[in-house]
């Protein structure tokens, strides 16, 4: 089974640029299939990550940033795939 891990966090604003790079040095225990990282408007940063595990398997995950880079507390979401084209 394949379980993607999404993790997305808003900047304060102005900070996008280093919110962008503290996601990208941070590393992961273990090596996801892949790891994709996003932007977009508002100084928002989306992490997807995709492992070959149960769905409730315990996997890593990227941790907080500190509180003075970001505007809230980070969402993440777990999905599992049902369909792969």
């Amino acid at each position: 089974m394949t379980v993607a891990l999404m993790w997305e966090a808003r900047a304060v604003p102005g900070r996008g640029k280093d919110l962008l790079a503290w996601v990208r040095a941070q590393r992961l225990d273990g090596a996801p299939l892949r790891r994709e990282t996003f932007r977009a408007p508002q100084d928002r940063v989306l992490v997807v990550t995709w492992w070959d595990a149960p769905y409730d398997a315990d996997l890593p995950e990227l941790p907080e940033p500190d509180e003075e880079l970001v505007t809230r507390a980070v969402h993440r979401w777990r999905f599992e795939s049902v369909d792969a084209g």
